[in-house]
């Protein structure tokens, strides 16, 4: 491709909405161009990527045995409304009607499309198992886009999804996707882990594991140990406490109500009792779908909203406002204890395993202390309801500790067992003639995602440093003077027997200053550049490595040769 017809505008300044570099760089370089927030264009430079990574996909895909469709975008509500997420997936889903005010959504995941599928083309064991995969534009009403493409509200995805007769098939299954997304992952150069996590939304009944890009930006804190190799996500991370105990007294006191006023935060009772966090019990009220409960954590940890669902098995989870508090008869926030309500409560087991605590008294501006748990409130629901915190002691290996960092969600991977099969009628018949739900798996990438992962991850102070799997271009030719006939004239044949060689190439033939091309070439960052100016006379170029910056003059006759190396690793 010569560079002279390219659609291709590099910005010099850094544009006001780029919040992090790669969406700067994004932007910059000329990959991608914002149309409105969270949506954008994909420019020839960036559609590249995305088709290589799009490639690498597609080959892993294909090696585990999955078969390619593509499914329609527009999706009828009333599949929805019969797997039950219609109302559930809240507000990010887009619902729009047609003329007939016939009700639709634009998918931002396809479970019930597939399923709906599977269901009228296969019947019998036979045809199964069976995994289906798609790349395809999906829709998300986010509420706040941010980031560029990490986080839009119209993205590129691929999609899989499983079918098996039982559940040890969909263990086959699910290893296979595992293994084929850590090679995905490893052809692109990611720096990456696998780890546990949260089905969300999608739900399920099985494992579940996200695929995490590590970086300072991304919005999902993973959890690791210090000693093995447990991680997770901190919406699925379990340990135990970690920090020094707390021991009050060894006499055992009644439980006595002292006046706070003013006093309630936990910050606050901190400074105005002096006492430490981990003394007080935070007592929470949330509306499980129509139930009210109350969750007893420390005043050290913050509840897990996603455990407490779990537990309760919920769909919807809200904390009650204070006006809300007011109309049950309740203390205001920040004064309510577990002593006396008339709620179920649900226990961290920190709190359970306490000796005494600081709770609220019921009371607006009256606290307790010496209160006992088992003692003064029931001990009927403990379970973990905490975010872990960093130095939790591992449960995995019992002794390392928990340690945090930053990532990018790039892929997820789910068994759904049989949500989706058994509300949508998705059944087979066995061996025996009797009617069984298909075991589902489900497996997404979010393609637009890595793109601005990748780039997240492999750049420097002067621009993009594309991993030669997935870069625009594997070449990027520099012509110096367009000028000079007799640098022209070897830069023409030097593009053509590249060209021949299979070599992608990015012919610079602009009439453009060297600084001007050389500043464009380290913003687009492709692997190799190929520079060819006054040498050319002695019958030499410069070949330089954008990744680490080494440069060398060879001669034209062997540098075809010498790329070619390099292009295969």
């Amino acid at each position: 491709m010569r560079q002279s017809t390219l659609l291709l505008n590099t910005l010099r300044e850094s544009p006001a909405e780029a919040e992090v570099a790669s969406h700067e760089l994004l932007l910059r370089g000329g990959f991608i161009r914002q149309l409105a927030a969270g949506i954008y264009t994909y420019l020839p430079l960036g559609r590249r990527v995305l088709r290589k990574i799009e490639q690498i996909i597609r080959e892993e895909m294909e090696l585990t045995g999955a078969q390619e469709i593509l499914m329609p975008a527009l999706q009828p509500a009333d599949l929805w409304k019969e797997s039950g997420r219609h109302n559930v997936y809240g507000p990010e889903l887009m619902r729009l009607s047609d003329r007939n005010e016939r009700e639709f959504v634009l998918g931002p995941t396809h479970e019930e499309v597939i399923t709906a599928l599977v269901r009228d083309e296969i019947n019998s064991y036979r045809k199964l198992p069976v995994t289906l995969y798609q790349i395809q534009t999906k829709f998300r009403d986010e509420r706040r886009p941010r980031f560029g493409l990490l986080r839009g509200r119209e993205f590129v995805m691929k999609d899989a999804y499983s079918f098996d007769t039982d559940w040890e098939g969909l263990d086959r299954s699910y290893r296979k996707m595992y293994g084929a997304y850590e090679r995905i992952f490893e052809r692109m150069g990611l720096n990456y882990r696998a780890v546990e996590a949260d089905a969300g939304a999608i739900g399920g009944e099985g494992e579940t594991h996200e695929f995490m890009a590590l970086a300072d930006i991304g919005e999902d804190t993973i959890v690791s140990c210090t000693c093995c190799d447990y991680a997770a996500n901190i919406e699925a991370a379990v340990g135990r406490d970690g920090a020094e105990s707390v021991v009050p007294s060894s006499e055992v006191l009644p439980r006595e109500k002292i006046q706070t006023p003013g006093l309630r935060t936990i910050d606050e009772l901190v400074a105005g009792l002096q006492v430490e966090a981990q003394q007080i019990i935070k007592t929470l009220i949330y509306k499980a779908d129509q139930q009210m409960v109350a969750v007893l954590v420390r005043g050290d940890h913050q509840v897990n909203e996603l455990k407490v669902m779990k537990y309760l098995n919920t769909e919807n989870l809200e904390i009650v406002d204070s006006g809300a508090l007011q109309e049950l008869g309740l203390a205001p926030a920040g004064s309510i204890g577990p002593c006396g309500l008339h709620i179920p409560v649900l226990v961290d087991q920190e709190v359970a395993s306490m000796s005494e605590g600081i709770t609220g008294g019921n009371e607006a501006d009256v606290h307790e202390i010496h209160v006992r748990p088992g003692r003064d409130f029931k001990l009927d629901q403990v379970g973990d309801f905490r975010n872990v915190v960093e130095g939790d002691h591992c449960l995995n290996c019992q002794q390392g500790r928990l340690k945090f960092s930053r990532g990018i969600e790039m892929g997820h991977i789910f068994k759904l067992g049989t949500k989706y099969s058994e509300k949508l009628q998705a059944h087979y018949l066995n061996s025996s003639g009797k009617k069984e739900p298909m075991i589902m798996g489900c497996y997404g990438i979010g393609i637009s995602r890595l793109l601005s992962a990748i780039a997240e991850q492999c750049h420097d102070d002067r621009g993009m440093i594309w991993p030669m799997s997935v870069a625009p271009f594997q070449v990027h030719l520099i012509l110096i003077s367009s000028k000079n006939e007799q640098q022209t004239q070897a830069a023409d044949r030097l593009y053509a027997e590249l060209a021949q060689q299979g070599i992608e190439v990015l012919y610079d033939d602009r009439n453009e200053s060297a600084g001007v091309k050389f500043k464009d070439s380290e913003l687009i960052g492709i692997p190799l550049r190929i520079t060819l100016g006054k040498n050319a006379e002695q019958g030499e170029v410069e070949l330089t490595v954008r990744k680490n910056g080494h440069r060398e003059f060879v001669s034209i006759d062997e540098v075809v040769n010498l790329v070619k190396e390099k292009v295969k690793g």
